[in-house]
């Protein structure tokens, strides 16, 4: 296999995960903010999640950054370049809600702000970060003096990023919704439980149409994209079948808890179809990573450079590994956490 290729799998899985815990992580603020004063439970429920578990969603967001610098620096420098106005905000929106949540636990009378202050920011960085996407298939940019410079009011005003938009936003709130569902059942909250499965069956359906909105008003000069989509129909058939599985398991009954709604499947199998969408969607998009101007050949950093940095990662995760699991094992899986007294 390619250097280049080997390189782009490990940034994609690097994506993939950032995306999955972030839409998490952000859609778990938004609940503790949109709960603060309606259901106290379901507000409380999330913040214990968000407390421990920040931290590990910005780790994933630095090993994204990194790896995909030092594996392709001429395509971080181009989407740098581009990007800068959007990029710039959600890393002040990412340093804003960091910096309250290492300050305000330590003092009560912050508490409401800061579960504000996270739930507005968890509602704009999914948004900010997935309409990139479609500046990557090549519409929204223009050489400039020998610069890619984004089309500002083209983005701005095309239905397509605003479809992107919606579908960052429903796809963080059905997530976290089914994360928190299956969290609140873990944590023995009945109730709690009952209030984020209603949200994901509200939610998933958006979820389902917003995605595909996005592939039926693509830009017309988005057509080479969508003409390599429908070579992936395959796949995104298989992952639609997940999807309404993983969906219908919200109505499963569960013995174990003598209620209806099975979330951990629920959470495996939409997880699953968001693998599959995600391949299929970056099969569609390969060999470009901004199109026309920049390929996965062109980015590359270079064999001789590519070889140290690969051992470098496989030692780190080696190292890291463990360590998430521990912290899977303490925060999200131990009884004693979750059902601490509120």
């Amino acid at each position: 296999m390619l250097p280049e290729v080997i390189a782009s799998f490990i940034v994609g899985i690097f994506l993939f995960l950032y995306a999955i815990f972030g839409a998490i992580d952000f859609g778990a603020s938004f609940w503790s903010m949109f709960y603060l004063r309606r259901h106290t439970d379901a507000g409380v429920i999330a913040n214990r999640f968000l407390s421990p578990t920040w931290e590990v969603t910005n780790t994933f967001l630095v090993l994204l950054v990194v790896s995909f610098v030092s594996f392709y620096p001429k395509a971080a420098f181009t989407l740098g370049t581009v990007l800068l106005v959007p990029v710039s905000i959600v890393l002040i929106l990412i340093s804003l809600r960091s910096a309250f949540m290492v300050f305000a636990y330590s003092v009560q009378s912050y508490q409401q702000t800061l579960r504000i202050i996270s739930g507005i920011a968890g509602f704009f960085i999914p948004i900010l970060l997935i309409s990139a996407l479609p500046v990557t298939q090549g519409p929204f940019i223009a050489i400039r003096q020998g610069v890619e410079t984004l089309l500002t009011a083209k983005w701005l005003t095309s239905i397509s990023t605003y479809y992107y938009m919606l579908f960052g936003l429903t796809s963080e709130l059905f997530l976290s919704s089914l994360f928190l569902a299956d969290y609140a059942r873990e944590a023995g909250k009945e109730e709690t439980y009952r209030i984020y499965r209603r949200n994901a069956r509200i939610v998933g359906p958006a979820t389902l149409v917003s995605a595909i909105l996005v592939l039926l008003v693509l830009e017309p000069e988005s057509k080479w994209f969508l003409d390599n989509l429908k070579e992936q129909v395959e796949w995104f058939i298989l992952s639609i079948l997940f999807y309404l599985v993983g969906y219908s398991a919200l109505w499963w009954p569960d013995a174990k808890n003598d209620s209806i709604g099975k979330p951990r499947v629920a959470v495996l199998l939409i997880v699953v179809q968001y693998i599959i969408a995600s391949y299929a969607y970056a099969a569609a998009h390969m060999p470009y990573i901004v199109y026309p101007y920049m390929t996965i050949t062109t980015g590359f950093t270079g064999e001789v450079t590519f070889r140290p940095l690969f051992w470098v990662y496989v030692v780190g995760l080696a190292i890291l590994v463990p360590g998430f699991y521990l912290f899977w094992r303490l925060f999200l899986k131990d009884r004693r956490y979750l059902r601490q007294e509120d």
